[in-house]
């Protein structure tokens, strides 16, 4: 399997390249997004990428579309990335591409949390609250919560970091009715995937969807979905509340960075051959647990 760490496609316009995916214009009414094998931490890209990331981020989302799709509209077109790009570009995009709708994208994450850990438990140390809901007293490190809740976050301009806003923030940005669908939406979305998941021995403590609306106005569930990039997955089996339970997401690399002397800004850490296979070995774990296949 070929790493790549960011693709040279030349037969579509370059529209702009993120922490891991590049997009491409497909006409005007569609894009092409590969997902590469960069790795990001503390919203600072990696100079080592981890390979078979991008095709595990791929297979996962196309995993999730299919099986939730009934929820909401996705922003899958069932083209093959191989048939919109030049015979010498195929190997670029096999397995790690989509091409898809182009969406007017809603610049704000939809968190949805059923653990309280990482920045929720910060904000609940603080103040007893996440994102404005209020939480019982006496929560723990990595606690179930009583039910799990909508807690978005605006997005930064790149490189910078995301902030927790509340339910408020999100009506003022999109207006009540499409505020209110998001946030109906992304509980649904989390409490399938997150039986899913289970049955599975994983738990979803918490994970992010990404929305856009077509001309229509209509919401789509859109870029990633699920994935060990967007989500913390947890092994059922060791999770006790108190500890930070093992992860099959990038949790692994931000705790080895957080041992290091580094002050969170580029360039980062090289990242050594052990953590990288490690790394490498969680994500397609996480892929063969939740779907049953590999990459």
């Amino acid at each position: 399997m070929r790493t790549l760490l960011q693709s040279e496609i030349r037969s579509l316009p370059l529209l702009g390249r993120g922490k891991v995916r590049d997009m491409y214009a497909v006409g005007d009414d569609r894009l092409l997004i590969v997902a590469t094998d960069r790795i990001s931490a503390f919203d600072v890209i990696l100079d080592d990428p981890i390979p078979g990331k991008g095709h595990v981020l791929t297979a996962l989302t196309e995993f999730w579309l299919q099986r939730l799709g009934h929820l909401v509209p996705t922003h899958a077109t069932g083209i093959a990335p191989e048939e919109v790009v030049a015979p010498d570009e195929r190997d670029q995009v096999a397995g790690r591409a989509m091409v898809v709708k182009r969406l007017q994208p809603i610049l704000v994450e939809a968190v949805v949390r059923g653990y309280l850990i990482g920045s929720g438990y910060k904000d609940y140390r603080a103040d007893g609250a996440v994102c404005g809901v209020a939480l019982p007293s006496g929560l723990r490190l990595a606690d179930r919560l009583p039910e799990p809740i909508f807690t978005p976050a605006a997005k930064a301009e790149f490189g910078q970091h995301d902030e927790n806003v509340d339910f408020a923030y999100v009506v003022a940005q999109v207006g009540h009715a499409l505020a209110h669908e998001m946030r109906r939406v992304t509980l649904a979305l989390y409490a399938e995937a997150a039986r899913h998941a289970l049955a599975r021995g994983i738990l979803i403590a918490d994970t992010k969807f990404e929305f856009g609306v077509d001309a229509h106005g209509t919401l789509h569930l859109m870029d990633e979905v699920l994935t060990p990039d967007s989500s913390r997955f947890w092994l059922a089996e060791a999770w006790q509340p108190g500890a930070n339970p093992p992860s099959f997401d990038k949790q692994f690399v931000r705790d080895w960075l957080e041992t290091q002397a580094w002050n969170k800004t580029a360039p980062a850490p090289r990242l050594p051959a052990d953590i990288i296979s490690q790394t490498a070995a969680k994500y397609q774990d996480a892929l063969e647990r939740l779907t049953g296949v590999d990459a």
